[in-house]
């Protein structure tokens, strides 16, 4: 699959007053109409648009092993997922620490939802950003978006799930040591139970349909299993998938989260 590139950095910046409309005009340009997915650079991280876009933007939240901001890592997958749904994918930077990390996100979802509808997605600490806005939404009585889909999602910083020991030696790149380092830089003195950090001990009520993805030898089990069935009393529709391993859970990874997506989002529906 043929794409350009241009210039997506990965800079710890603000994002808190970006506006999206200069994505907008950025993508546009590029997408001249040649069939295939556009890779843009923008204010906020790397935009990509498929073919005949739909007024669907997914805002998709990037999540590495370091609990970064860099969302360079996220464009492959953002490019799977643009072509299967036809949507614009927002691939945001964001600040390392909390809360600015969630203010970035929030901010680019303001600016998103002035496009069209909005679906969230996200991977890791992006997942866990993405349940923590969800609530943040909620709470300010804010429009939320359609549907999200949280994949391996980091839920609890307090680090406290038995699957960290149990899969640890599943994983050849876990370090439960490694990761109690960076959690601790995110979390920035904050009170690992705070709901907007580990969205895990929200309130979970009022949220928008959400898919949970995983294996069942991810170190992040618990996470998800965890806000799956806290989700569901609260009467959130949940699609919990569970697969034996990561080499059985990525191939289908994308597929899930675009017919999750086209199945809720409004701009996919008939």
């Amino acid at each position: 699959m043929g794409d350009t590139r241009v210039g997506a950095s990965g800079a710890d910046t603000d994002l808190g007053s970006a506006d999206l409309a200069d994505v907008r005009a950025d993508t546009d340009r590029a997408a001249a109409g040649d069939g295939r997915v556009r890779v843009e650079s923008s204010p906020v991280g790397p935009i990509v648009r498929p073919p005949d876009a739909t007024d669907l933007v997914i805002l998709y939240l990037h999540g590495d092993r370091q609990l970064s901001g860099s969302s360079d890592s996220a464009v492959d997958l953002a490019e799977r997922l643009a072509l299967r749904t036809g949507a614009v994918v927002v691939c945001p930077r964001y600040r390392s620490s909390f809360p600015g990390a969630l203010d970035d996100v929030h901010a680019v979802y303001s600016s998103c939802q002035a496009r069209g509808p909005v679906a969230l997605a996200g991977e890791r600490l992006g997942a866990g950003l993405a349940a923590s806005l969800l609530v943040r939404l909620r709470d300010m009585g804010a429009p939320e978006p359609d549907c999200a889909v949280l994949s391996s999602a980091l839920l609890d910083l307090t680090l406290d799930a038995p699957s960290l020991l149990f899969n640890a030696a599943a994983d050849p790149g876990f370090d439960i040591d490694e990761l109690r380092l960076h959690a601790a830089r995110f979390a920035a003195g904050t009170d690992r139970t705070n709901p907007l950090l580990s969205p895990l001990y929200a309130n979970l009520h009022g949220l928008p349909p959400i898919q949970l993805l995983v294996a069942g030898t991810d170190p992040l089990l618990d996470d998800s299993l965890s806000f799956a069935a806290r989700a569901a009393h609260s009467g959130v529709t949940v699609d919990l998938r569970v697969r034996p391993d990561a080499v059985s859970l990525h191939p289908e990874s994308v597929t899930a989260m675009a017919d999750f997506i086209q199945a809720w989002a409004r701009a996919a529906r008939p």
